[in-house]
């Protein structure tokens, strides 16, 4: 087993850690939560960075890499729409703390939920994706990642890395009873990181789904091949 391929299962190893450990409510394994979905992020970038490099792309890497996001894309929505479930439609005067038990985050004078036309969106791409892909390989046609599609990925560890901080911070606070000053700036700053990486998240998303289905389109509406003979 290559390098690469030792990294993607790692990543996968620890999927399970990071769907399960924002749920437990203290700061410490939510700091944990955090820290591991930074791993598998970067680990994400540096073993297909790696493959290509060092030409060690295998048919195992291929088939591990994908399943390995769609685990992990899985794993923190989950999470981050139950947590942020139910946000107060306005926030309290000053109040920079969520709900006790919930964890919307700050936008101006609002708090911000995971609405879930935008999970069904973001899971329904990649189950779309998935077995568009594998009609294109039956017919003959590799399908390799676009441009938006790979802003589309960057944007979304932002918005999820920013989310499960925000899981720990806000928790912390509510450890220690911070509620102004620097907590204040860094609660209005989180909150625009989130709801900003989540905006361009959604329109890559679509906006990618769209050139798939443009590009390769008539290759999933052709005829399969006939290979009597």
């Amino acid at each position: 087993m290559n390098l690469p391929n030792a990294l993607t299962i790692g990543r996968i190893a620890i999927t399970p850690l990071v769907a399960v450990l924002p749920f437990v409510n203290g700061s410490t394994v939510r700091a944990i939560a955090f820290l591991l979905f930074v791993i598998a992020a970067v680990t994400d970038y540096i073993d297909g960075y790696l493959a290509r490099r060092e030409n060690l792309i295998t048919e195992l890497g291929k088939w591990l890499d994908p399943l390995a996001d769609k685990l992990l894309l899985l794993g923190t929505f989950v999470p981050m729409y139950y947590l942020m479930r139910g946000a107060p439609i306005l926030q309290k005067a000053g109040e920079t703390l969520p709900p006790d038990g919930r964890f919307p985050t700050l936008l101006a004078s609002m708090w911000l939920s995971l609405p879930l036309w935008v999970v069904v969106v973001v899971l329904g791409r990649e189950i779309f994706m998935t077995g568009f892909r594998e009609i294109a390989k039956r017919k003959g046609v590799m399908i390799s990642s676009i441009g938006p599609a790979k802003w589309k990925t960057t944007f979304q560890s932002v918005w999820v890395g920013a989310a499960y901080c925000w899981f720990f911070a806000a928790t912390l606070a509510r450890e220690h009873g911070w509620r102004g000053g620097w907590w204040s700036a860094f609660a209005y700053f989180n909150g625009a990181v989130v709801a900003l990486s989540m905006c361009c998240a959604v329109v890559l998303t679509l906006w990618s789904l769209g050139l798939y289905v443009q590009r390769y389109g008539s290759v999933i509406a052709a005829p399969a091949r006939s290979h009597a003979g």
